[in-house]
C-alpha cells in the first residue's frame, strides 16, 4: 500500500512571528559606520604624546582583518537581501520608516534559525570592525599608514550615505540596498588603503 505524500504546512501554521528585523540591520548598519569612520582620522589627527593608547597589532594585521570584517559584512547584507521576507519588509511593511515594532512577520522555525544566525555574525562583525577600524586609525595616526586624501573622502562618502539613512528615516529596503553598496565601497577602500603602508 502505498503511502500518502507528506504535506507541509503553509508557513504561517504553527509559526512565530520573528524578532524585528531592525534588531539585526541597525547593528549591521552601526559596523559600517565604525569603519566609515576612518575618514576622520584625516582631519582630526593630532600631534602624537607619549602617553597616547598604541594598537595591539601591526597595521598589516588590523588592515587584513579590516578588510576580512568587510568582506562579511557586504555577505551579511547580500543575506539580508536574499531574504526579504526576514529583513528588508517585504510586503506592505516595506514602505514603512526604519523603525522597531514594525516589520515582524511569521516565520517557519528555519527561517528563525536564519535570524539568529544572523544576529550572531554581525554581532561579531560589530566587535572586530570597531577594534580593527580603531587600530587602522592608530596607525594612520603614528604614520604607518599614509594615505591619500581621496582615500578619506572616500570614506567619508560612506559615512554620508550612512547618515542619509537615518536623517531620512528610509525604509527597511533601502537600508539593506544601501548597505550592501557601503560595505562593497568600503571593501574597496580598505584595500587601497592596504596600499599605503610604511612598516
Amino acid at each position: 500500500m502505498a503511502k500518502p505524500p507528506v504535506q507541509t504546512a503553509p508557513e504561517d501554521v504553527d509559526s512565530r512571528i520573528a524578532p524585528d528585523p531592525f534588531a539585526a540591520v541597525l547593528p549591521a548598519i552601526a559596523a559600517l559606520g565604525t569603519i566609515a569612520s576612518i575618514a576622520t582620522i584625516n582631519w582630526a589627527a593630532r600631534e602624537r604624546t607619549a602617553d597616547r593608547m598604541r594598537p595591539k597589532r601591526k597595521a598589516v594585521t588590523a588592515l587584513r582583518e579590516l578588510e576580512t570584517c568587510c568582506l562579511h559584512l557586504t555577505e551579511i547584507f547580500r543575506r539580508f537581501q536574499r531574504n526579504p521576507k526576514l529583513f528588508s519588509g517585504e510586503g506592505a511593511q516595506g514602505a514603512s520608516p526604519l523603525k522597531f515594532g514594525v516589520h515582524g512577520p511569521r516565520v517557519s522555525p528555519d527561517s528563525a534559525k536564519l535570524y539568529q544566525q544572523a544576529i550572531n555574525d554581525v554581532a561579531s562583525m560589530l566587535v572586530l570592525a570597531s577594534q580593527s577600524a580603531f587600530e587602522v586609525m592608530c596607525a594612520i595616526e603614528d604614520g604607518t599608514v599614509e594615505a591619500p586624501e581621496t582615500i578619506f573622502f572616500g570614506f567619508g562618502e560612506c559615512q554620508d550615505l550612512l547618515n542619509k539613512l537615518i536623517q531620512n528615516r528610509a525604509t527597511l529596503k533601502a537600508s539593506v540596498d544601501t548597505g550592501t553598496d557601503v560595505a562593497e565601497r568600503l571593501t574597496s577602500l580598505v584595500r587601497e588603503l592596504k596600499k599605503y603602508r610604511t612598516d
